[in-house]
């Protein structure tokens, strides 16, 4: 048989297979629900305050959080670092010169020796914009669970840090906190470790869990495939050319930040996870443009630094979802 037969005769059989196999996928990812149970979860946001809403007061204050409730937020957003004497504090930073002035870290001070935040603070994703409020003080991941016991938290961790991550789990447990409470990390390894120390609480992709997520997408492979994790925050990729986002001067590039939003915002991978049961977050979304993008491309929750906006543009086009 001539390389010529030989290839025709390849294609007769491969080709039906490739058929079959797309057309499998495609149906299975519309159909999810055929291979895959819905996950369950006690909690379901649309409203997440990133940093307790660092747009309206100063992030990650009690009295941020305080307001982001108050205006009807379904979740607070936030980062924990740990002290020098063993408190679990909310701060974005480890290092506090961004947010006090004070080229000093969380880990090396006492709770009592902590700074106060700047009187205005600069918005992070609404570069130009600033917040103020009357509480500058750091707030402890406790008082957060005792002043707000039934609303669902996610609890951004940036260091592998053994005694912080038992801290939180530890506080998790004291206050029965474990269906409403997120582990997330970008980094997998910290991922492994948040969810060996409490495999009970729900967890959110890390980057390279994410950029396999896209990888299983395109490949079709995704409908067949288990996932563990509860939700997807990512961001929202129009906001990039218009906020600070330090040492990545690269993402600022028109043309790749186009590209990034064509590969990574596909309504057909959202409305996928979203029938599993994954909700969707996408931040930090700061004008009801960006709201409107991100509900548009499927989103099941929009993270944002102002909680009163958010909540103004969902109460305007409620008739509308």
């Amino acid at each position: 048989m001539c390389l010529q037969e030989r290839m025709i005769s390849f294609l007769y059989f491969i080709l039906p297979v490739l058929g079959g196999y797309t057309l499998t996928s495609v149906y299975l990812l519309k159909n999810p629900h055929i291979l895959h149970k819905r996950k369950r979860t006690t909690f379901y946001c649309k409203h997440i305050s990133h940093r307790g809403g660092s747009g309206e007061r100063i992030e990650s204050t009690m009295e941020a959080f305080t307001h982001a409730v108050e205006q009807g937020t379904e979740m607070l957003e936030m980062d924990c670092h740990l002290t020098h004497d063993g408190y679990v504090v909310v701060s974005h930073d480890e290092n506090l010169l961004r947010q006090t002035g004070h080229d000093v870290t969380i880990s090396s001070l006492n709770l009592q020796d902590l700074p106060l935040y700047k009187e205005r603070l600069e918005v992070t994703f609404y570069a130009g914009r600033y917040s103020s409020g009357t509480d500058r003080n750091f707030a402890l991941l406790e008082d957060v669970f005792k002043k707000f016991p039934e609303t669902p938290v996610s609890i951004e961790i940036k260091e592998n840090n053994h005694q912080l991550i038992e801290k939180v789990s530890e506080l998790v447990r004291r206050y029965n906190r474990e269906e409403i409470t997120v582990w997330a990390s970008t980094n997998s390894t910290i991922m492994k470790e948040c969810c060996k120390m409490n495999g009970s609480m729900p967890y959110s992709f890390t980057m390279s869990r994410g950029m396999l997520l896209l990888l299983l997408y395109y490949t079709g492979l995704l409908p067949f495939v288990p996932i563990g994790e509860s939700l997807l925050q990512f961001y929202l990729p129009r906001i990039m050319n218009r906020t600070y986002i330090p040492d990545e001067d690269i993402l600022r590039k028109r043309l790749l930040v186009a590209l990034l939003e064509k590969v990574t915002m596909r309504k057909s991978l959202f409305k996928h996870l979203s029938a599993r049961g994954i909700q969707v977050h996408l931040f930090v979304c700061n004008t009801d443009e960006d709201i409107k993008a991100a509900l548009e491309v499927g989103a099941t929750g929009v993270m944002s630094d102002y909680p009163a906006l958010l909540s103004n543009y969902l109460c305007r086009n409620r008739s509308q979802d």
